[in-house]
């Protein structure tokens, strides 16, 4: 299986998603920038392009490594895992969650490292499995139990959003990997039926749902995220009201440069604009398991389709949430909304995708640069 050059179908959705993420949150963050004690407008928006900076290195580090050498780090991943999950218990909890890991003023957050990590060891648990994963004692119990142990502790931050990606990317992995039909249909009634109590255990999980069922019941309170995100939305009509022009992200949009960025995006850009950032999401996902499919390497297939469904759970969530079309959950927009942790860890899963797309032994896969031979 020759190597090939970089998949530019699959890398420039990518990137033209990064730019519009970096302009995006110079434009949405300025009114918090403003309101705090530092008045450096450009704070935020230099963070992000150097967070920018370090995802591009490392996806060039990692499309340049081959991805089965990844297989000697799968109990590394698990045990970084689960003791960076434990260790933010340690730390004080900011906006009500556990979910950082606090040094000398930096936040990390594990859960984003954690989500590549659990994908790493699903793809290579299953692909040495191969048919066993068809049962329920060999395949199945061993998956779920790392899977189960994750998703509780992130589930303990409290971090339900998180937990929601993590198991949805795990069972698509799981589906993809042969378990049964018989045995997925059963765990989702069961994880319906576990997310179902964890929000009628937290009233505020509650408030979202009655939120989210009518946000205009309580628009000034319950209500009010929801409401000020679709009028933005609406405001922004089909050409938007122009790069920098939003007045939404002054004061009414809550998390307008995290959550709630593609409100502000819509805003701004209008329907034209939030299409194109769907469109570009759709491409890269269509790309993403082009490359899973045909690869002819188990391992690298459940690796690249799991790496391709965390981001795009990631952005159906985000989307659905800004949209009023599924409750608020707390998840960020890939490559767009303002964040370290998030921006660097995707796009290393972006240079691990790319470098399994480097070994897809298919005709048809477009790709530019000098042709190199060998493996």
């Amino acid at each position: 299986m020759g190597k090939k050059s970089i998949d530019w179908v699959t890398l420039i959705p990518v990137l033209l998603l990064l730019c519009i993420g970096i302009i995006m949150v110079l434009s949405a963050s300025s009114p918090t920038v403003v309101s705090g004690q530092n008045k450096d407008i450009y704070r935020l928006f230099k963070k992000q392009l150097g967070w920018g900076g370090v995802g591009l290195v490392l996806m060039m580090i990692f499309t340049n490594y081959h991805y089965r050498k990844l297989k000697k780090y799968v109990v590394a991943a698990a045990v970084v895992s689960l003791f960076s999950l434990v260790l933010v218990f340690g730390f004080e909890p900011r906006n009500g969650a556990q979910s950082w890991i606090i040094i000398s003023g930096n936040q990390f957050q594990p859960s984003e490292l954690v989500k590549i990590c659990l994908v790493l060891i699903l793809a290579q648990m299953m692909s040495s499995k191969g048919r066993k994963m068809a049962s329920v004692e060999e395949g199945l119990i061993p998956a779920l139990l790392m899977i189960g142990t994750v998703c509780a502790l992130v589930l303990m931050e409290p971090d339900l959003g998180t937990t929601m990606v993590i198991a949805i990317t795990s069972f698509i992995m799981l589906f993809a990997g042969g378990a049964s039909i018989k045995h997925l249909s059963f765990l989702a009634l069961v994880g319906i039926g576990a997310a179902a109590a964890a929000v009628a255990i937290a009233p505020y999980r509650m408030n979202r749902i009655f939120a989210f069922i009518d946000p205009f019941q309580d628009p000034g309170g319950i209500g009010f995220q929801i409401t000020q995100s679709l009028y933005a939305i609406g405001s922004g009509g089909f050409m938007g009201v122009g790069l920098g022009g939003s007045m939404q992200k002054y004061y009414w949009v809550p998390e307008q440069h995290t959550d709630f960025i593609f409100s502000i995006l819509s805003e701004e850009l209008g329907f034209i604009g939030a299409t194109f950032v769907i469109f570009l999401f759709i491409l890269f996902a269509a790309r993403g398991y082009r490359v899973a499919k045909n690869i002819k390497d188990d391992f690298g297939s459940l690796l690249a389709c799991g790496l391709t469904s965390m981001i795009l759970v990631e952005a159906i969530i985000n989307i659905a949430v800004v949209t009023s079309s599924m409750p608020v959950t707390g998840i960020t927009l890939p490559f767009i909304s303002y964040g370290g942790s998030s921006l660097i860890f995707k796009m290393t899963a972006v240079g691990i995708l790319l470098n399994i797309s480097k070994y897809v032994d298919d005709d048809e896969t477009f790709a530019v640069g000098k042709e190199v031979s060998g493996t």
